[in-house]
């Protein structure tokens, strides 16, 4: 498995102390946290993507290249990168760029959004989510995986003969993720094409996270990717922690009470209660953790908000050394046991190029063969 953290980058105001970050600090600081992630012995850093206040990451391919040329083993995702409000041409190019720079350290997952005012502001209609989702995705795919495209559809203008560049690394087009909370529509888009699948599910309780990864499953074994078992699943989280659980309430309680996500909403005991949000100590975080395989079965990526609702660098570096130091080394074992043969590893560049250059091997004997039967039907 793969555990690291994503960040939404909002920029809130510290409702203990009363400051409030300004968008070139928020971005240091995102830049030290990713840095710090890796630091720590996690596996992953994704970048959100957003247009609108209070959230600061307009490019999260920007920040991610920045982060590739200051770290070495840290795979980059996105958390998410907006398909919707993107042109596929773009998003082709930037992420095999990205790709390039960090020497394959990359993938990205694919979202709606669901910031309705962003929709206009880059000429597209919110009431149109879901077509432009799958529209936009299909010409992605084709730009990464054939030379030269042809292509027309609603969304966009024609291509002719187009040719992204540069062309994915190593004839490996990136990973890519599709992020939903709610939308059967992109579990079925992930399930289709064989794609992973991440359920953000920090909002929502376990029962509509299960139904929504199980239908998932259930649809990449029908497209003939492989068992339902063999599906690539992520899950999103959020916790604080201190060694003892009381101290870690007390401490997140006003943080949570003011987030722009879910300030003025539910308690803090009956949010955490509902929802994957655990605070406490290392280790109700790790049991909590584990309870997740009982509902998403054995999954491939685990991440964690950690970085939001005004928390300020110094509790989050704090947060961070706990949870590299004494929840994943745990989690990494405790997941080890008793995983079956047959599920995935997590993707990486390499296990991708791997994979590719063995089904072309396969193909090439096929065909050999294939030779081999003509021949000697001739000569009879």
């Amino acid at each position: 498995m793969q555990f690291g953290i994503f960040s939404v980058g909002d920029i809130t105001r510290n409702p203990v102390t009363g400051e409030e970050p300004t968008d070139a600090s928020r971005l240091q600081d995102v830049l030290t946290i990713a840095q710090h992630a890796e630091e720590v012995g996690l596996d992953v850093f994704a970048m959100g993507e957003h247009h609108n206040p209070p959230f600061m990451p307009s490019s999260p391919v920007a920040i991610n290249s920045w982060l590739a040329a200051k770290t070495e083993k840290l795979i980059l995702s996105t958390a998410t990168t907006l398909i919707t409000t993107n042109d596929p041409v773009r998003i082709a190019e930037e992420y095999a760029m990205l790709q390039h720079l960090s020497g394959g350290r990359m993938d990205l997952t694919l979202g709606r959004g669901n910031t309705g005012p962003v929709y206009p502001w880059f000429g597209e209609d919110i009431r149109q989510g879901i077509p432009l989702a799958l529209e936009k995705y299909a010409l992605l795919r084709r730009l990464w995986r054939e030379e030269y495209v042809d292509w027309s559809g609603q969304f966009r203008t024609p291509l002719q003969g187009f040719q992204s560049t540069p062309r994915p690394l190593g004839g490996v087009p990136p990973f890519v993720w599709h992020g939903s909370i709610r939308s059967p529509e992109i579990a079925e888009q992930a399930a289709y094409y064989g794609d992973g699948f991440f359920s953000n599910h920090i909002f929502w309780p376990a029962e509509h996270t299960a139904k929504m990864i199980g239908y998932y499953r259930q649809r990449f074994e029908h497209y003939g990717h492989g068992t339902a078992a063999q599906a690539i699943v992520g899950l999103g989280g959020q916790v604080f922690m201190r060694k003892n659980s009381q101290d870690a309430v007390d401490e997140f309680r006003p943080y949570f009470n003011e987030a722009p996500v879910y300030g003025n909403g539910p308690s803090l005991e009956d949010f955490t209660a509902q929802t994957p949000l655990t605070v406490g100590s290392p280790q109700q975080v790790i049991d909590r953790t584990l309870g997740f395989r009982e509902y998403a079965g054995d999954y491939q990526r685990q991440l964690w908000l950690m970085d939001h609702a005004g928390l300020p660098l110094k509790t989050v570096l704090e947060q961070l050394d706990i949870l590299g130091g004494e929840v994943v080394p745990v989690l990494r074992e405790e997941f080890a046991k008793n995983r079956p043969a047959g599920v995935p590893d997590a993707p990486t560049h390499e296990n991708l190029k791997a994979a590719a250059a063995a089904a072309a091997l396969v193909e090439k004997a096929a065909e050999k063969s294939a030779d081999d039967v003509e021949l000697m039907e001739v000569g009879s």
